[in-house]
């Protein structure tokens, strides 16, 4: 494993934010970018933002996700290490800056862009430089052959956002599913942008279905992990939910429910700078009747 030393950047909503590293960081908080081999030719680029995957063959490269704009030199640096080919893919799992913030670079560099038809309208909308966007959309999913595997991208409707996509490498044994999983993280459910607790767990659900115990999974944060983590992670969520529904209905106010501390027994491991426990629970009460059946 390669790490590069440097300071950390996070655009998890569109805008640049500086951030430092405190000796006890959790694994969801910003890193050094470091690579890492998974199989085969199937590697992980972490820190600094979401989780790359790499898929590196005679094709060239295919990436899920590029982090941010800053990083870019690092990444291809990673990556010009195990395989010298062309950047000739970038698929974005979803819309947030800390995923797609390099994909100007790359399409620079001649990548072609893509994603689910709703990571451009919001991307647009978000005023981003015409460069940055998805060349390349779809509504329901895709597939792409290279390095000999087949990727199939498939969407799933309002999750952590209504443009995500999990991505499916066929014959491979590996599924990235960008963040509607936050590996040991409380996830954090973008609403502004069509996410929602009722969606998040069928997707997860779905992907459960589709993958096995030897699966390698991808998260969009976090650490690599398999169909077990993906499975303990679900049952956080449901848990949670499942408290935080049987408390509204009751006739609870959020500071009655926060008081009760639905997700105690998970602070400690779940919490990370961005979302503890009451962060999550409050974003679970004041949408619960969008999804109130959910868990």
């Amino acid at each position: 494993m390669k790490i590069f030393n440097r300071g950390l950047f996070a655009l998890m909503l569109g805008g640049p934010v500086l951030m430092t590293q405190p000796a006890n960081a959790h694994v969801c908080d910003f890193s050094d970018v470091r690579m890492e081999r998974l199989k085969d030719n199937f590697y992980v680029i972490s820190g600094g933002g979401g989780n790359i995957g790499v898929s590196a063959g005679e094709d060239g490269v295919f990436l899920i996700d590029d982090q941010t704009a800053p990083l870019t030199p690092e990444i291809l640096a990673l990556i010009g290490e195990v395989n010298d080919g062309p950047i000739r893919f970038v698929l974005n799992t979803h819309l947030h800056g800390d995923h797609t913030g390099g994909n100007e670079n790359l399409g620079r560099e001649g990548a072609v862009i893509l994603a689910h038809d709703n990571v451009r309208t919001r991307l647009i909308e978000r005023e981003v430089s015409a460069g940055a966007l998805p060349v390349l959309t779809f509504n329901d999913q895709v597939s792409i052959h290279i390095n000999g595997i087949e990727a199939r991208a498939v969407h799933v409707e309002n999750a952590h956002t209504d443009g995500d996509s999990i991505i499916y490498f066929k014959g491979a044994n590996v599924v990235h599913v960008g963040d509607i999983m936050f590996n040991t993280c409380f996830p954090f459910i973008d609403t502004n942008s069509g996410g929602s607790f009722k969606g998040l767990i069928p997707a997860i659900e779905g992907v459960l279905a589709k993958i096995d115990e030897e699966t390698i999974v991808i998260p969009g944060h976090g650490p690599v992990t398999d169909k077990a983590g993906l499975e303990t992670y679900l049952d956080m969520l449901v848990t949670i939910g499942g408290r935080v529904r049987s408390l509204k209905s009751s006739g609870k106010t959020l500071e009655e429910v926060l008081a009760a501390n639905p997700a105690a027994e998970f602070d400690e491991v779940w919490s990370w700078s961005f979302i503890n426990g009451e962060r999550f629970v409050t974003t679970l009460y004041n949408t619960m009747e969008d999804w109130a059946e959910a868990p």
